[in-house]
């Protein structure tokens, strides 16, 4: 398997002219293409920079000429989960012609949208992205020709993929940002590029304080890494 991550502009995309002009941004958490209506269904989050600018957000997904329905599903100050459904796109059409599929969910921000595509074989892959190249803007991010040990890897471990996913959402946001430091910083290094005051220092907070960041930050990540191992092992 052939899989390649894109950095791409459709210019018949609903979602990408929205987020082009309006500050909001498209996650898809589920997706179905239809081949016989050739439209593909999908339930997006939608993040927007205040409530202003997902109302007008979402009038414009609303109006797209692509766009063949928008429902609200619910919605939380400036972040929603909608469901849509879209007239296929000639970049969808090219890369499903050539035997193309999507292998990973997409997101989409500021006038472009990352795809994760894969194809079954190279000669494949090569022409789709040399059909994309007359018509489209974009930029390969990524390209790996996957095993089938990988494969089976990625199959039976998403438990656990999603169990290390879940331990860094539990982390507070001063918790993951004295994590980073202090990795960035090496203060996990032997011997160590960095201390507990260097750190302290650089948030402008005591030792203690930042011990205590790092220790509860740690100790919520090795409790998922721990629960993930088992999953493996089972």
């Amino acid at each position: 398997m052939i899989d390649i991550a894109m950095d791409m502009e459709q210019y018949d995309c609903p979602f990408i002219d929205t987020t082009a002009d309006h500050g909001v941004a498209f996650a898809a958490v589920h997706w179905d293409f239809d081949t016989a209506q050739r439209e593909l269904e999908t339930r997006m989050v939608v993040e927007a920079d205040g409530t202003g600018a997902l109302d007008s957000g979402l009038e414009t997904l609303q109006d797209h000429r692509n766009m063949n329905d928008v429902t609200l599903v619910r919605r939380q100050d400036d972040v929603a989960q909608i469901r849509t459904v879209i007239a296929e796109t000639a970049a969808m059409r090219t890369i499903r012609n050539n035997g193309g599929y999507i292998t990973g969910p997409f997101h989409i921000a500021e006038g472009s949208e990352i795809w994760h595509v894969g194809f079954d074989r190279g000669r494949d892959a090569d022409d789709t992205l040399s059909e994309l190249d007359r018509d489209n803007e974009f930029d390969i991010i990524e390209r790996s020709a996957t095993t089938l040990p990988e494969l089976n890897d990625v199959a039976q471990n998403a438990g656990a993929a999603m169990t290390l996913i879940e331990g860094c959402r539990d982390l507070s946001d001063r918790e993951r940002e004295t994590l980073e430091r202090a990795v960035s910083s090496g203060y996990f290094e032997s011997p160590r590029d960095a201390t507990l005051g260097s750190l302290a220092d650089d948030f402008g907070i005591s030792k203690p304080a930042v011990s205590k960041n790092l220790r509860r930050g740690e100790r919520k990540m090795i409790e998922r890494v721990v629960q993930a191992l088992d999953d493996i092992d089972s």
